[in-house]
């Protein structure tokens, strides 16, 4: 074959080559899943925590934060389970996220209360049976203790303990399961047993 016979063909097959390049159609970009609804997530968490899968429903609800980052609900939800569940730090950290989008939210308001009171309580038994409940630490669960009641109206938190019965002799009601739960082992009564 001749050169000037071939340069003629390349620019022929080049010239057919784009023109089958630009009359294929464009391939549509697959299409994502649309993002399911606040309230779909809602119901997929609280049909996974009632099933018992409480880290899927987290996920679940983890996920519903993010996609609706406006929304108190999920935060909310998250702080109840936490709180259900007695893991109180949790459940203050997302009760505050659900306060930061509607500070005026009394469930959220509320894990908060009474999940840092449950936290001190435990932390002040602790002190207390180390016997190591004194100072600046003493007056400051005094002043605690002033408000609380100050807030619930109540002149005493938790009533005093009663004495145990004498030997042979059995007080009155004392077989309740309050009685037997109204001090804790080594002789200490639980101050905030009363608020739980």
């Amino acid at each position: 074959m001749k050169p000037a016979t071939i340069l003629p063909r390349i620019a022929c097959l080049a010239s057919a080559l784009l023109l089958v390049a630009c009359a294929t159609p464009d391939q549509p970009a697959p299409k994502k899943p649309a993002a399911p609804t606040l309230a779909q997530v809602m119901n997929d968490a609280d049909a996974a925590a009632r099933a018992g899968q409480y880290e899927r429903a987290m996920t679940l609800l983890k996920g519903g934060g993010s996609s609706y980052p406006a929304d108190k609900a999920p935060w909310l939800q998250l702080a109840q389970m936490k709180f259900d569940r007695g893991q109180y730090g949790d459940a203050i950290g997302h009760a505050l996220e659900a306060l930061e989008r509607d500070p005026d939210d009394k469930v959220a308001n509320s894990i908060v209360a009474v999940s840092g009171l449950r936290l001190s309580g435990k932390a002040l038994a602790d002190l207390s049976r180390q016997n190591n409940l004194n100072g600046s630490l003493r007056s400051e669960a005094q002043d605690l203790a002033k408000l609380l009641r100050a807030s619930i109206g109540e002149d005493v938190l938790v009533p005093p303990a009663r004495r145990p019965p004498a030997a042979g002799k059995r007080a009155a009601g004392s077989g309740t399961p309050a009685a037997k739960g109204a001090a804790a082992p080594g002789g200490t009564a639980d101050p905030f047993s009363g608020l739980k």
